[in-house]
């Protein structure tokens, strides 16, 4: 199996860095790490290209890494900063026609009814995204490649992160169920939430990520969803070896 690429897309939290209306140093920043659209990544492998999330910023993000195709849409879950960018898939519909969209049911119920103009009286002349919804009931290959969904808590909601060969991505969670612990050991890539340092009921501190990395025992971790109160390189300097906050742009490879 090929080479696995995975880009992040934007790794800010809902709001975004800068934020609006924030004067804070971080938002001030003049370091290109500290600006950080919402969260998605890019995964690429024997020329597909799968999109985890669709971030607000998605139609941006995608410009800045001259996103060629996307061959299909996995979601995590159904909050406004990581599915409003759906519509944007519609250039890539003009040159691909039906891109498949998983994601789990309450997901799918989201989409339906945020995006009802897709599925509601459509016309055939209609630039409506093209979408073919696949429901994830548990692990599933795509493109030769097998995805095994980890179903996490977010507060009181249930998400989905996702392990793909030698790497896991898992973004907005509050913990992670000891069953699900099995499937992230000893990977070669780790992603994880870490959105600041002071305790939040719906994601992972800083802390909190770090003793999920010392439990799992990755061979390199980076930390995503990140919000203003994290300068980059303040918060590299003390994080440990193989422990990275991540920023929009960064790619990092998995071989298989």
């Amino acid at each position: 199996m090929a080479r696995l690429r995975l880009t992040f897309l934007g790794t800010g939290t809902s709001m975004g860095v800068p934020t609006l209306s924030c004067q804070c140093r971080v938002c001030r920043s003049t370091d290109p790490r500290d600006h950080r659209t919402r969260p998605s990544v890019l995964l690429e492998w024997d020329g597909r290209a799968v999109v985890i999330d669709t971030a607000p910023d998605f139609r941006q993000q995608a410009l800045r890494v001259g996103l060629r195709r996307v061959d299909a849409v996995l979601f995590t879950h159904s909050h406004a900063d990581h599915l409003l960018g759906l519509d944007d898939l519609r250039p890539f519909n003009f040159r691909q026609g039906n891109i498949p969209v998983y994601a789990n049911s309450a997901t799918q119920e989201a989409i339906r009814r945020t995006f009802s103009y897709i599925f509601e009286g459509a016309t055939a002349n209609s630039s409506a995204p093209q979408i073919e919804l696949r429901e994830i009931n548990g692990p599933f290959e795509l493109f030769g490649r097998r995805f095994v969904p980890l179903p996490v808590p977010h507060g009181e909601m249930e998400v989905l992160g996702f392990r793909f060969g030698r790497a896991a991505y898992l973004t907005d969670f509050s913990a992670i169920p000891e069953p699900v612990k099995p499937e992230l050991r000893n990977l070669d890539l780790l992603v994880l939430d870490a959105l600041r340092d002071l305790p939040h009921p719906n994601h992972s501190t800083v802390e909190q990520s770090l003793a999920l990395v010392r439990q799992l025992k990755p061979r390199q971790a980076y930390f995503t969803h990140i919000a203003h109160d994290l300068s980059h390189e303040e918060t590299n300097r003390r994080l440990p070896a193989g422990v990275e906050l991540a920023y929009d742009g960064l790619v990092a490879e998995v071989e298989d």
